[in-house]
């Protein structure tokens, strides 16, 4: 069972490392959701947005973790990124991954 969900998922990432190093979290909800609680450090850029903002996050140079309130927003965007060939990971649960990067 655990080699089909490995395969499905891929291999685990280490979110503490990549934060560690330099990774920057971008929180993919929408303002309102980020105000009602959010990684702190996080930057705030709603999915229908992140199309627009590919070259600043570019220009940022550095590794991104996606996150949003289910994982699934945070996938979206993690693809849009990745099309553009930045280093992206999603996420996931912007409130689970507060648990792995401590």
């Amino acid at each position: 069972m655990f080699g089909f969900l490995k395969k499905l998922f891929g291999p685990s990432t280490n979110f503490k490392a990549l934060k560690e190093n330099g990774a920057i979290i971008i929180d993919v909800r929408s303002p309102q959701e980020y105000d009602h609680g959010h990684i702190q450090g996080s930057k705030n850029i709603p999915l229908d947005k992140i199309q627009r903002e590919i070259k600043t996050i570019k220009n940022m140079n550095k590794p991104i973790i996606t996150v949003c309130r289910s994982g699934s927003r945070s996938g979206m965007a993690k693809r849009i990124l990745q099309g553009a060939g930045v280093e992206v990971y999603n996420g996931g649960p912007w409130n689970v991954l507060i648990g792995k990067i401590r």
